[in-house]
């Protein structure tokens, strides 16, 4: 990618993710039960994990409650199988009055390897809610 925050494909080593984004928001091994009928990591719970990636990075930047608004773009590259890691990277992306904009990656590691593989991508639109569940301004840094 021209901003440097990527490669995509099979790359050996932990290199290839973006680890100028820091530390993975969340990391965890898929298990068997978060399987789809056909044996193979379930969309959803990819989706699911994107999901809490994101509002970590918005609830923090807003310092406060927020709401998924909008989704953009989910393809599945590539699919994640029972035992592999998957590390989550989440960075702000921009920041409105009350909205946040949030770009998610997903890699997957065999667990007994050290080959890494960009799986999906998507940007996570969030608005920051008060205690009335109505927006709210995100404050400034």
């Amino acid at each position: 990618m021209a901003d440097g925050s990527s490669h995509d494909g099979a790359q050996a080593g932990a290199a290839s993710q973006p680890s100028q984004r820091g530390a993975p928001v969340i990391r965890t091994i898929a298990m068997p039960a978060d399987t789809n009928p056909a044996g193979d990591i379930f969309g959803g719970w990819l989706m699911a994990q994107m999901d809490l990636a994101a509002g970590n990075v918005a609830a923090r930047r807003s310092r406060g409650r927020c709401a998924t608004i909008a989704v953009d773009a989910i393809t599945f590259h590539h699919p994640v199988f029972v035992g592999d890691e998957v590390s989550l990277y989440a960075w702000l992306i921009t920041v409105g009055r009350s909205s946040l904009r949030i770009q998610v990656e997903v890699w997957r590691r065999e667990r007994a390897s050290e080959t890494t593989m960009k799986v999906t991508e998507a940007t996570f639109t969030f608005v920051a809610i008060g205690d009335d569940r109505r927006p709210r301004p995100v404050p400034a840094e």
